[in-house]
This record gives C-alpha cells, structure tokens and sequence, in this order.
C-alpha cells in the first residue's frame, strides 16, 4: 500500500508546477525590488544602545513598536491590532526574583521515627551561579518548604506509553527533572535524535504544574540543552514575563539548577547522578521522593504591563467579495532580553542578530508587497510580535486573537535570528515537510538555488523555540525560514564556525552588536524567497493542512468547525 504522503505527491507536484508559472510579473517585480540596505538601516536603528534591548513593557520595547507601527503607516497598510490601530495590546505581568533576597537551600529530611539523615548539613546555593528561580504564581513572596521527588525528565507522553509521574505524588512537592527527551534513535519514539516539545524547560514547568507541584527543578546539561548555563542564566535572571490572563496552574518555584548542583543532591541522598540519569531514559524507571528537602524564600518585584504586538493586513481581493481568506501571515518577534539596571559596562541586551535582523526582513517584505501595487487573491498579514524571549508570549495572544479566524490563515512563514554572513545556498524549513505545502517549498527551493537540509541541531528541538510554533498550536501550518551553513563564496565549515561562534559568545549575551560589516544580501535573498512561498500559499487551488496524522492535524480541524 502507498502511504498516505505518496497519495498526496502527483497532486502537489503538479500544483508546485502550475503555480511556478503562475507568479505574476508585478510580484518578481516586488521581489526584485527589495534591498538589503533598507533591511541594514531597519536592524541597525531597532538594535541601537537608544532601544535599550527592546524588554517588553519598557521603554526601549514601546519605541521599536511605534516604529515597526510607523513603518507599516507609511506603506500604506490596513491596522490589524485593536480599535482601527496597528498595535495589539496584550496584558502581561513581569515578575524580576530580587537575587539577594531570595534564598535557596537543600536540607536534609528527617528521618520518620528519628535517627540520623544520610545528608548530614544544608547546602545554601548562590543564585544565578547554582540556580535560577522565577515564582509563576506572580505575588511579590513565597516561602516554600517541600519534598523533592526526581521525576526523570518529567514526561507524560501516552503515545509512546511513557509516564514518569506514574505512581506518585506530588501535590505540593518539588519535582527535580532532566533537561530534554528520553533517549532514542528511533524517530518514531520521542523523535530520535530530534527534540521533541516533551524535552522542552517550558513543557517540563507547565506539567509540574497541571500535577499540582509547588517547584520544579530543571537540571541543566549543556549537551542536553544544546546551550550553556551563561544562557540560562542570562535568560532567567532579568525580568520574566507571564501572560496576565492565563488560567492554567503555575509554579511558585520554576527553577534550573546547575548539573553539579544535581550531583551534590543525589550524593546527598546516596545516590550516584549519571547512574540515575542512565535509568530515567529506560523503560520500568520508577520516580522517587529523595531524603532532601527545597527550602526556600523567594522575593520578587512584580509589575503589570501591556506590551503589544504589531499587526498590518494588505487585504486580498477576496475581502471586497466577502468571501472566506486564505491568507499568509509573516512573522517575526521585535523583543530581546532588555537591560541590566546599574551594571558596569555594556549593559544592554541589544539583539542585533536576534531578532532585529526577523524584523529588518519583515519590514523591507511589507513595504516591497505594499509597494508592487499588487492586489492579491488573499490576505497578507505582517505581525511583529512580542515577548517571543519570555516563551512565545507575543505569538501565543497572537494565536488565541488572530486578525482573522485561524482557519482562514493558509500558513505562517517565521524569520529569526538570520545572521547576516553572505549569501545562503542552503535553507531548513523544518515543519514544511509536515505539510500539503511542501512540494511546493521544495520547488521554489529549488528555483531560488537553495538546497534544503535538515536542521543541523534537530536535537535543540529548534521547532519549538520560536514563533511559528504558537501559529502551529491552533492549527496554522507554519515554520520558519532558517538558513543553513553553505554561503556563497565558502565551505560548509565556513558557516558552521559562523554559527558556533555566534551562539558560543553572542547568543542572549551582550555582545549582539550590530557590526557594519554585515552582509544583509543573504537576508535580502530569503525575503524575496518567503514572498514567492507567501503567492504560492494564496494562489494554491486548496488550503494548506498539516498532514495525516501530525501532531496538529486535530487542532486544524477544529479551527474549521
């Protein structure tokens, strides 16, 4: 029998066909007319010292708004934020754990019916070296005094029949967890080597959570993780922004510790880490309240805020004929990491690289669509979204309010972080091949001289990290348009030490400066290839779905009824 997919492929070969010869002369003009130096001018000013590193809610943040907002004016599109505006106000609350106020200790659990602990003293860990800790519960204190039961990687996954909270509970206990998935090589089992959204920090607090933990300790490992502690760090120790709004159940105590912090907590219960962490990726583990105790107070500054995503629309010609849309939206988050206050030096979490260089894109691609005078079949929808460092925030709000139904938008096509190098002759769009779209993607692909590969760190779990994922959960096919590591002019090894020394000392540090010696006629490539995928997905005969069987497939439908 054919699989599903192969039932699928001479239908979207001829569409990807059909469609190549159907991209009218006005959009290569547009896509012609896009210029690097209009994207250079764009993320040299978002990621000045002026924008203060863009922090939700502040004011470097509400500057870059009102210029992604200004910029969309002047091309002349359609507001899609609230009250005829092109901003979307969403509600959040930033929550900033006052380090020298909070206190973190490991004690020893006294033994029922007396007798001596096999931890025989506390350990008092330094925050930001030992730990990070953000109270979820969003009040300005918390004093905490709790079992800690090791839970594996804190997983509950009935598709694969895996289950590490089974047998126990924790109500009211700390849970401690392994950074990322259970082993495999096969990829139908957690992905194989690929990530899956089960091995991310933000899936393991959010299941702590629904089973009605206190805390959750996450215990770092830079391979597991695929990033150091420094990112940690710098990632936990600023401001943390919550949605305002949600009702799910939430931590008092999410918390990462360092692996050596782990290792002295199982010592401590005569225990061995590694050995322990061996079981926890095999079948038959078991979880286990260990003989420590997470003491804790936790003192917070605690503000309510809206930081807004920026929404513009170039309305299909379908609008006017009041028909259904299916549209395709852009997006690409504008937020970064903000400042320290009262640091020495470069205090300033710039993001040049990330995300400025997303937003350059996304607005040189508005003003090339507005300006080619085109009048497309259907919607095209450019939204900038927020608070995308804080855990996909901006594009959560963005997913649950749309500018139209969710059903009605054909597809999401994300840029982020697209390091201005050289000219790309490799591109991964991993999510694509999810997709009815992908034949389509491979044939422009291939018409843009761009060779496709698979993600090059599938066990970072890249899909799930930025933007296009919250599009995914409500149904909206989506992936992000990534460069590989072959440029022009280059090796692969090249690029590869390009991107390794990125992420090894720029990554959510400091040192994301904008460098005038960037080369923005790569980026200004993958625009216009984005701009031909966005005609292609309002110009297809048949909507886009996920297909048969994805992880999103019921989510689409549901959108539909």
């Amino acid at each position: 029998m054919r699989s599903i997919r192969a039932a699928f492929l001479p239908f979207l070969m001829l569409s990807a066909a059909a469609l190549a010869q159907s991209i009218p002369a006005a959009m290569k003009s547009a896509e012609a007319a896009v210029d690097p130096e209009k994207i250079r001018a764009h993320v040299k000013f978002l990621s000045d010292d002026l924008l203060e590193g863009r922090g939700p809610g502040l004011r470097g943040g509400e500057i870059a708004a009102q210029y992604i907002a200004t910029q969309f004016a002047l091309d002349g599109l359609k507001p899609g934020g609230d009250n005829g505006t092109y901003l979307q106000q969403v509600n959040f609350v930033g929550t900033k754990t006052i380090g020298d106020k909070t206190r973190f200790s490991l004690v020893p659990k006294k033994p029922e019916g007396g007798g001596m602990s096999i931890m025989l003293h506390s350990y008092d860990l330094k925050y930001g070296d030992d730990y990070t800790v953000s109270n979820r519960t969003l009040t300005p204190s918390v004093d905490i005094d709790a079992p800690i039961v090791f839970v594996g990687y804190g997983v509950v996954a009935p598709e694969y029949g895996w289950d590490d909270y089974a047998g126990v509970d924790v109500k009211g206990k700390v849970v401690l967890c392994i950074v990322g998935d259970p082993p495999s090589d096969d990829p139908k089992f957690f992905g194989g080597k690929a990530l899956t959204y089960y091995g991310r920090w933000t899936y393991k607090f959010e299941e702590a959570a629904r089973k009605g933990a206190i805390g959750a300790l996450i215990i770092h490992r830079t391979d597991l993780a695929s990033y150091g502690w420094e990112v940690v760090k710098n990632s936990n120790t600023s401001e943390k922004t919550y949605l305002r709004d949600n009702k799910d159940p939430q931590l008092a105590a999410a918390s990462w510790i360092q692996l050596d912090v782990a290792r002295t907590l199982f010592k401590a219960a005569n225990l061995d880490l590694d050995t322990e962490m061996t079981a926890a990726g095999k079948r038959g583990f078991k979880p286990a309240e260990l003989p420590v105790r997470l003491e804790a107070h936790i003192e917070s500054d605690v503000r309510s805020f809206q930081s807004p995503n920026v929404v513009a629309i170039l309305p299909g010609a379908n609008v006017a004929e009041h028909k259904p849309d299916q549209a395709v939206m852009y997006t690409a988050h504008y937020d970064h990491l903000g400042f320290v206050p009262g640091m020495a030096g470069d205090n300033i979490y710039n993001g040049a690289a990330d995300n400025a260089t997303g937003c350059g894109m996304l607005l040189e691609m508005a003003r090339a669509w507005a300006a080619s005078g085109i009048k497309p079949p259907h919607s095209v929808i450019f939204a900038s979204v927020a608070a995308e460092e804080q855990g996909l925030l901006g594009s959560e709000y963005l997913g649950q309010h749309p500018p139209i139904p969710p059903s009605e938008i054909a597809l999401d096509i994300n840029y982020d972080m697209i390091l201005p190098v050289g000219i790309p002759r490799e591109v991964n769009l991993n999510g694509a091949q999810r997709t009815t779209f992908n034949s389509v993607v491979e044939a422009t692909a291939k018409r843009f001289d761009l060779a496709i590969v698979p993600d090059a760190h599938p066990e970072a779990g890249g899909y799930y990290r930025s933007d296009h994922f919250s599009l995914s959960r409500v149904g909206i096919p989506a992936f992000s348009v990534d460069q590989g590591e072959l440029f022009e002019g280059h090796d692969e090894a090249w690029g590869e030490a390009r991107e390794k020394e990125f992420v090894g000392r720029d990554y959510h540090n400091f040192s994301d400066n904008y460098h005038p010696d960037w080369d923005f006629a790569g980026n200004a490539k993958l625009v216009r290839f984005g701009m031909e995928l966005g005609w292609e997905a309002i110009s297809a005969p048949k909507a886009i779905q996920w297909l048969p069987g994805d992880e999103f497939e019921a989510a689409r439908k549901a959108s539909a009824k």
